[in-house]
């Protein structure tokens, strides 16, 4: 098996477990039996548990971002993928905490530990929304005068909505597709030539 693969095994090996018996509740040893490697080669590639916990969050992230990245490459008009890029973010982060069980606690509880790790995809996705904008911009879609400050401002405010809508608070017993058309409303006002654009 390669390095990539063992490194692999043990990161998915070690989110199963954290997310059956939580972060608190595994310890290396564990991880090592349940992997079917040894202590020694567990060492080899993680410090530590927290080291390991890291490695998981960036797995997770890494999946997000593959998501992202596949809407930003889709051939439709620069405001349907802004619309398309917040929704995707925020079912992906919901579904990333529902489907690592008693992980979800540790998430939140360590929501500072997450940020470090968080660092890249943050970047990653502010630029996403720069290229989009800056592709609405030349396009004559959007009244942007600053495309850094919106990208940015767009991330932070989607990270806002994250536990919000993890836990169903937003939008309670609405479907995704009735506050799509709401919620484009809302962003493509802020974005300028809302008008002009829902004329189309």
């Amino acid at each position: 098996m390669s390095i990539s693969k063992t490194r692999q095994k043990l990161v998915d090996v070690a989110r199963q477990l954290f997310a059956k018996n939580g972060m608190e509740n595994t310890t290396m040893n564990d991880i090592a039996i349940a992997s079917g490697k040894g202590r020694r080669t567990l060492y080899t590639y993680f410090k530590s548990k927290e080291d390991i916990y890291f490695a998981v969050i960036e797995c997770e992230l890494e999946r997000l971002s593959d998501k992202l990245d596949e809407v930003a490459a889709k051939r439709i008009r620069p405001q349907d993928k802004v619309i398309e890029l917040i929704y995707t973010h925020l079912s992906m982060i919901r579904e990333t905490v529902v489907r690592n069980g008693n992980l979800r606690a540790e998430f939140f509880r360590n929501i500072w530990m997450v940020e470090k790790v968080r660092k890249n995809f943050d970047d990653a996705e502010v630029e996403l929304f720069r290229k989009v904008y800056t592709e609405g911009k030349e396009a004559g879609e959007f009244d942007i005068e600053n495309v850094d400050l919106v990208a940015d401002i767009t991330h932070y405010c989607i990270k806002g909505l994250e536990v919000p809508y993890i836990y169903g608070r937003i939008a309670h017993g609405m479907t995704e597709e009735a506050t799509k058309p709401q919620v484009a409303k809302f962003v493509y006002g802020a974005l300028g030539n809302f008008k002009k654009n829902s004329d189309r």
